[in-house]
């Protein structure tokens, strides 16, 4: 079994190292084998290390030095050579000290390779953008952006969506714990996926500011300094090439759009009930609705119908969304209609937006 770092690991390690723990401290997998066969056992010799692993002496013998410098294993004093473990909480934290230590090293070093520019009057035309072929291309390159964005992610929300929206909520759940501040608006489109309203319901939970609006292209900036936008046309059924834009004239007017599309669109906010709602189809003891100036926050089936109308989003894809049969959305939307005076979908949903009828 050879590691990725095109070492050769423990024969016996495979079922050890099918979940690797130590693989974002830069422990390979082999190495962490070997240490965790040490934990198991105790003080051990290389022999002895090398039965619980099911490992060549040889093997572990040259792979010593390596586990020591990561402060994995200790020598004990004495012959034949023996090692102990050095215990998990100790290890662990020192290794995470050396990654974060290293990688600031790396951000500072960003400083000093643009010293090697500084000379220039500006970038070349041809570095305020790229294009990014390919469907892979364009997901790594965007999770990279996402990823990388400390103060404040832009996002316009329209399919075909480059990345899996479980890996998309993954990065926005990371980007909120370090206080990112993510504001996304959602198209009419945005709920053709199956489970993206519930996707989004959770990013709005987690801290994600959303609203309803206008969209007229797929767009994320990430603080201010690098958007990325997709370059085929809006038929397209996957994401194929992308535009990144660095600082410039460009850059500038994306984000001035995404604010004008910002301050006329609706927020979003799906409700999550105080008590469990009713079946939905049935009405309520109390009503379908609160008054129609009342604030009080809705059921949480009615004020999610009532998004998904205000974002534009016809019966079928409402009930596909839901996961309740059509016959129970055009009953709801009919009832919602006439409870709010409203003459179209669209504008029960917009009605209920302006009443704050969605606020959570």
């Amino acid at each position: 079994m050879i590691d990725s770092q095109g070492r050769e690991a423990p024969r016996g390690v495979a079922g050890i190292v099918d979940r690797r723990l130590l693989d974002g401290l830069g422990v390979a997998a082999a190495e962490e084998g070997a240490y965790r066969a040490l934990l198991r056992h105790g003080p051990a010799t290389l022999t002895e290390i090398a039965s619980e692993a099911e490992a060549s002496v040889a093997g572990l013998r040259r792979m010593l030095p390596r586990l020591e410098d990561l402060g994995l294993v200790t020598r004990l004093a004495g012959r034949p050579l023996r090692l102990i473990a050095t215990p998990p909480h100790l290890a662990v934290d020192a290794l995470a000290a050396r990654r974060q230590e290293e990688i600031a090293h790396s951000r500072a070093a960003a400083a000093l390779l643009a010293t090697e520019i500084g000379d220039r009057t500006g970038p070349h035309a041809e570095e305020l953008v790229e294009v990014v072929i390919g469907q892979a291309a364009v997901a790594r390159r965007y999770l990279q952006i996402a990823r990388n964005a400390t103060e404040e992610l832009l996002v316009l929300v329209h399919p075909p969506y480059a990345v899996d929206i479980d890996d998309d909520l993954k990065d926005q759940e990371r980007a909120l714990r370090y206080r990112t501040r993510i504001r996304g608006i959602y198209g009419p489109r945005a709920f053709e996926e199956p489970g993206m309203f519930e996707h989004t319901r959770q990013a709005i939970a987690d801290g994600e500011e959303a609203r309803l609006g206008h969209v007229p292209m797929k767009l994320a900036v990430a603080d201010g300094r690098t958007a990325i936008l997709p370059l085929g046309s809006e038929e397209d059924r996957a994401v194929e090439s992308a535009l990144v834009v660095h600082p410039s004239a460009l850059l500038d007017a994306l984000i001035g759009l995404f604010e004008v599309l910002w301050r006329a669109a609706t927020p979003l906010r799906p409700t999550v009930p105080r008590s469990p709602g009713p079946v939905p189809g049935e009405p309520s003891s109390a009503g379908i609705l609160p008054s129609l100036t009342s604030v009080a926050p809705l059921e949480r089936f009615d004020a999610d119908v009532l998004a998904l109308l205000a974002a534009g989003l016809k019966d079928d894809a409402i009930a596909r969304q839901l996961d309740v049969s059509l016959r129970t959305v055009q009953r709801r939307v009919r009832a919602l209609c006439d409870h709010l005076g409203a003459g179209t979908r669209f504008q029960a949903g917009l009605f209920a937006a302006r009443q704050k009828l969605l606020d959570g």
